[in-house]
């Protein structure tokens, strides 16, 4: 029922369902299979919706046997081939490359203890930027470990939704352990210049995938970043403190905290008397500076120490987390001594004016375990000769170097 208040027409909600409806007679609905018939050599052909034959049909009836079994012949080939492409192309729908796909290669050289990864392409990229387009860059993180430590990027290519990388990114000091255990992510992100860099998507390999010396091939979807529990639903102050007890209770659980690597070298001379340790290089240093570097320097001790003069540092490389060091120390000390012994090696950050930050270390000896123990006791077995091993660097500082 029409009400009128003032000059307004208010119709009710009756009214408003009743207007336009015209049903008339309801016909069915024609599927796309009606469109695309697919005809069989023996039965009859298909029908339309409304009960009638097609106009295809009607067609295909004037045809010679010889034609109409040809035409047939094509039309199941061609089913059939875009039955098989669709199989192989299944990861080119649209929810599975909504985000784009990233082509890359992998590959461990067990020589030289290096992860080349080459960046090659990516397609079908998320637009980010107000004109469609996007600013990408890829970057790669070892996981687990620290994330400034282990970061490396490619170059940006600037508005392009299908950029061409071509360039190789190396890890250095991957040893077997590595390869067992930890998963490399490989993220692409747009880069903007006047607010933050956005995520766009990610994969993730497990390296224990890969065998040594063969290169592997990938041509991956992107996928979104996995969403992390919020709890939104809490007070502020529960919120906080449910926050605390989660971070304590991971701080307990988790390892050591990985800082990057050391490039290291002994060797028990017995023409000299005494042990050499060599300080190579060190890789992926955590960044502790602003600028997103550090000035790095190595000290080492030869543990325990009673006269205090078993202190030996480097020289310090200014803004790098790769130094090259290619320094040796000498400890004039006997094999039989050399046993009880431990060396104590750890990378600092120098800072002019304050107090030097620590970086991470590492101990080698018969009480220490994985690789530090397997390269000191090789040093030990093998006397005169030399032996280089990668070491982790870890944040647990050792009793020595509490001081600088």
């Amino acid at each position: 029922m029409t009400v009128r208040r003032g000059n307004k027409l208010t119709i009710s909600i009756q009214e408003h369902m009743a207007i336009d409806v015209c049903p008339g007679p309801i016909r069915p609905i024609r599927q796309i299979s009606d469109y695309f018939p697919r005809y069989s050599p023996t039965g009859p052909g298909p029908q339309s919706a409304d009960g009638g034959h097609c106009p295809a049909e009607g067609a295909l009836q004037q045809e010679s046997p010889g034609v109409r079994d040809g035409r047939l012949g094509a039309q199941r080939s061609l089913t059939s081939s875009a039955d098989t492409s669709a199989e192989i192309d299944s990861c080119d729908s649209d929810d599975s490359t909504s985000l784009g796909t990233l082509e890359f290669t992998l590959l461990y050289d067990r020589h030289t203890s290096s992860l080349h990864c080459t960046i090659i392409k990516a397609k079908g990229l998320k637009p980010m930027d107000f004109n469609g387009l996007a600013d990408p860059y890829v970057k790669l993180h070892l996981l687990p470990g620290a994330c400034k430590a282990n970061k490396l990027k490619t170059r940006t290519v600037r508005n392009t939704l299908n950029p061409v990388w071509n360039e190789m990114l190396t890890y250095v000091g991957i040893t077997e352990e590595d390869m067992s255990r930890k998963t490399l992510r490989v993220s692409v992100c747009d880069e903007d210049k006047l607010t933050h860099n956005e995520f766009i998507g990610e994969s993730r390999v497990a390296l224990r995938r890969l065998k040594p010396n063969q290169e592997k091939h990938f041509n991956i979807c992107l996928e979104p970043q996995a969403p992390l529990s919020s709890p939104s639903a809490m007070s502020t102050a529960l919120r906080g403190i449910s926050c605390y007890l989660k971070e304590l209770e991971q701080a307990e659980e988790r390892p050591l905290e990985e800082r990057g690597r050391l490039l290291l070298s002994l060797q028990f001379s017995t023409q000299r008397g005494g042990l050499i340790v060599g300080i190579i290089r060190c890789a992926h240093l955590a960044a502790m500076d602003v600028n997103g570097f550090s000035d790095p320097y190595v000290k080492t001790y030869l543990k325990p120490d009673t006269h205090k003069r078993s202190k030996h540092k480097t020289v310090v490389k200014k803004k790098t987390l790769n130094p090259e060091f290619n320094e040796e120390f000498f400890y004039e000390i006997s094999h039989d001594e050399l046993t009880s012994k431990t060396l104590e090696v750890t990378v600092w950050d120098y800072d002019l004016g304050k107090s030097n930050d620590f970086i991470g270390g590492a101990t080698l000896g018969l009480n220490a375990k994985g690789d530090c123990l397997r390269h000191w006791f090789d040093c030990l077995k093998n006397k005169d000769r030399k032996v280089e091993q990668w070491h982790t660097l870890t944040n647990e500082l050792p009793g020595s170097a509490f001081s600088d």
